[in-house]
């Protein structure tokens, strides 16, 4: 079939099961965050965005996202491939294969991976309202904001031009011609800016910041940082839509920042608490790949580490300042996700290298402030349109549904309370060990008496 790639067309294959992986393995890192009698309904709130935002993406967000343009590069037209009405059309059978693509891969295999996208954005959300917000809640709001605030977002960012088809839209990617390679101002400092709307919304949980809510397994934590790493190579080398230099640039890029933004959160550590620790190699993780996200066709590998090792130092500062400021974000969306994508988006006008992909000069390869300008002027806006929109429709669910759990509820454990389902069985804990066992998020074990700042309390 003439314009078919199969090499591409199976690249993308795997890199969009490979985002889907991130999901699940976020799942698994925000579960082991969490407190043991919350562990279900936290991996339960990302795993819902997948079936949620899903059908919500067939029947009309891949058509708002990268419908034609229906003015101003702000919003596709959500009726052009309602349902993905004219995308699957074709034969697939016979001498004569024909049917819709996207570049050089077949069009429903381009969906798919921006669905994977649009999900991870809504579940990483969720980090911040841990342990107290009702599930019956999330899904509306997590429908609401898909469709209000994630798809025309991903219209501004990720929309571009195509000369067989004419401008599609995007105002970020075409007008302003920010650089934003994988999506740190659609995905990170979207999902950031909502999440510290919805938590100034839904308020602080039972007792926080005066008691220590330590994650009750770490385990989970570090086994989902490693899910979202190996599945972070098809969100970076995937967005380059083929099996080419671009996708090994993306990925060596990827590899090396998140390397140093691991490296620089431990030291981070070490200087400020006495310790470096897996909580902190985690989260360090986590930081690297968010920054490196937008830029990682833009800065040439040497950058990628002084990328990565800023990502690692200030994201790990910046997770203390919900305690200066007073703001619940129960699992670090913010200071990770927020602060790290405006790291990765702004730097881009700093460290951008002429000779990297993207072609464009930062500031210190004498490119002056062009780029830079851009930057800001596109990370701001989306963070300013995703606080906003947020704090809106977090305000009307409240008003409608109510947001949280009440006390007695929350105290109880939202598992129990929400889900009827509990992720340990304590009464055979306590009759195999012995009565009076505790619970594992109470336990007191050397391997939990020493918790990260940012874990429980400011120290």
């Amino acid at each position: 079939m003439d314009g078919l790639d199969t090499g591409d067309t199976a690249w993308m294959l795997a890199s969009t099961a490979l985002v889907l992986l991130m999901t699940p393995g976020l799942a698994f890192f925000y579960g082991g965050m969490v407190r043991s009698k919350s562990v279900l309904n936290m991996m339960m709130m990302s795993l819902s965005a997948i079936g949620l935002v899903g059908i919500l993406w067939v029947l009309y967000g891949y058509s708002v996202a990268f419908g034609n343009d229906v003015g101003g590069g702000l919003l596709g037209n959500p009726a052009e491939a309602w349902g993905l009405k004219g995308l699957f059309v074709g034969s697939y059978t016979g001498d004569e294969i024909s049917y819709p693509l996207s570049g050089t891969i077949p069009a429903l295999v381009f969906v798919g991976f921006q669905a994977t996208f649009a999900i991870i954005t809504v579940a990483l959300i969720s980090g911040a309202v841990a342990d107290r917000m009702k599930f019956g809640s999330w899904l509306v709001f997590a429908g609401i904001w898909a469709t209000v605030v994630y798809f025309p977002v991903a219209h501004w960012v990720f929309a571009f031009s195509n000369d067989d088809t004419g401008v599609v839209g995007g105002w970020i990617a075409n007008d302003l011609a920010a650089i934003d390679f994988a999506g740190g101002t659609a995905v990170h400092i979207n999902a950031g800016a909502a999440a510290l709307a919805l938590a100034l919304v839904i308020g602080k949980r039972l007792g926080w910041p005066r008691e220590p809510m330590r994650p009750h397994n770490l385990p989970f934590v570090m086994l989902g940082a490693g899910l979202l790493w190996f599945g972070w190579f098809g969100f970076n080398a995937g967005s380059a839509l083929g099996a080419n230099g671009i996708a090994g640039f993306a990925m060596m890029n990827t590899i090396i920042a998140t390397c140093a933004a691991m490296l620089g959160w431990l030291v981070t550590e070490k200087v400020r608490d006495g310790k470096p620790t897996s909580l902190g190699a985690a989260s360090g993780v986590v930081a690297g790949l968010v920054a490196i996200t937008p830029s990682c066709s833009s800065v040439s590998p040497l950058g990628a580490i002084l990328l990565g090792v800023i990502a690692g130092v200030v994201c790990a500062l910046a997770v203390g300042l919900k305690f200066r400021f007073g703001y619940d974000d129960s699992l670090d969306v913010v200071g990770v996700h927020l602060v790290g994508g405006l790291i990765g988006t702004i730097l881009i006008g700093f460290l951008a290298d002429p000779g990297s992909p993207a072609g464009v000069a930062g500031l210190f390869y004498g490119g002056g402030v062009d780029q830079l300008w851009r930057q800001v002027v596109g990370a701001l806006a989306v963070l300013i349109y995703s606080f906003v929109l947020t704090y809106v429709i977090a305000l009307i669910v409240k008003a409608i549904m109510g947001l949280r759990l009440d006390g007695e509820d929350e105290a109880t454990g939202i598992d129990e309370v929400e889900n009827a389902e509990s992720a340990y069985d304590f009464s055979t804990l306590r009759s195999l060990s012995g009565a009076g066992t505790p619970r594992p998020d109470a336990a007191t074990s050397a391997a939990a008496t020493h918790v990260p700042a940012h874990a429980s309390k400011e120290s």
